[in-house]
Order: structure tokens, then C-alpha cells, then sequence
């Protein structure tokens, strides 16, 4: 075990998002996006804590804030709430940091002042037995 076993340790992982993944009107990115980034973010976290990219078992709770569009960075961050035997707790957040402003034209985009939160969850993840 790496020694980062400890509630309050997390993982943030920045990622842009491509025009290819909007899927509604008004560049609308799917929720789904989010999640996908927990999980990436879950597994770093478990490789921190466990040595092990362990399993996701599922989520108690997702909040959907805010939208995600197209040309967006979102920032997603994983922390570890409870450590239970085989189990561990995270509480996730995804926040936009960089939004595209198409009005100035087709490239341009803002770093934002104040992070938009557009997704909470809550889940469980899973480490495998130690061979001890």
C-alpha cells in the first residue's frame, strides 16, 4: 500500500471537452461525461490508497448542477470520505474552469472567475483483498 490510505486525500484530474461529444442543442454535452470522469478519477485515487485500480460498485447519490457544453475544461475531483475494511467512500465534483465564448468568434474561450460546479456525486469503491 502507497500510504495515501487517509479520509481527506484526493485526486483532481482536467480534461477538455471536445466539440464531437456535444450531443444536444446549444453544444449540450450528456451528463454522462461526468461520470465517466469520476471513474477515471476513482481508479487514481484507488492506485494512490491501494495500490490497485480496484472496482466501482455503484453511486449513492448524483447531482446534476449544471450543464457541461462542448469546449468546456472541466476539472473533476475525487475524495476520500470513509474507509471501511475492502470499501472506500468518495465524494466527487466536477467544475468548469475554461468556457468557450463563440460570440467573440470561433476559438475564443474565458477562464472563468469562479469555477461552475455541474455535477456531485457520491460512490463506492471497492479494493481487492491484500495478500498478506
Amino acid at each position: 500500500m502507497s500510504g495515501a490510505l487517509v479520509e481527506g486525500f484526493s485526486v483532481t484530474h482536467r480534461r477538455y471537452v471536445p466539440h464531437s461529444h456535444a450531443h444536444y442543442g446549444g453544444n449540450l454535452v450528456d451528463g454522462a461525461y461526468g461520470l465517466g470522469m469520476f471513474g477515471d478519477v476513482a481508479t487514481e485515487l484507488l492506485i494512490h490508497t491501494d495500490s490497485d485500480e480496484g472496482l466501482f460498485a455503484g453511486y449513492s447519490s448524483v447531482e446534476f448542477a449544471a450543464p457541461i457544453q462542448a469546449g468546456d475544461v472541466i476539472e473533476a475531483t475525487a475524495t476520500l470520505v470513509r474507509i471501511g475494511k475492502r470499501s472506500r467512500e468518495i465524494e466527487f465534483e466536477a467544475r468548469v474552469v475554461c468556457r468557450s465564448a463563440p460570440g467573440r468568434g470561433p476559438s475564443a474561450a474565458d477562464v472563468l472567475a469562479e469555477p461552475i460546479v455541474v455535477t456531485r456525486a457520491r460512490g463506492t469503491v471497492v479494493a481487492p483483498k491484500s495478500a498478506e
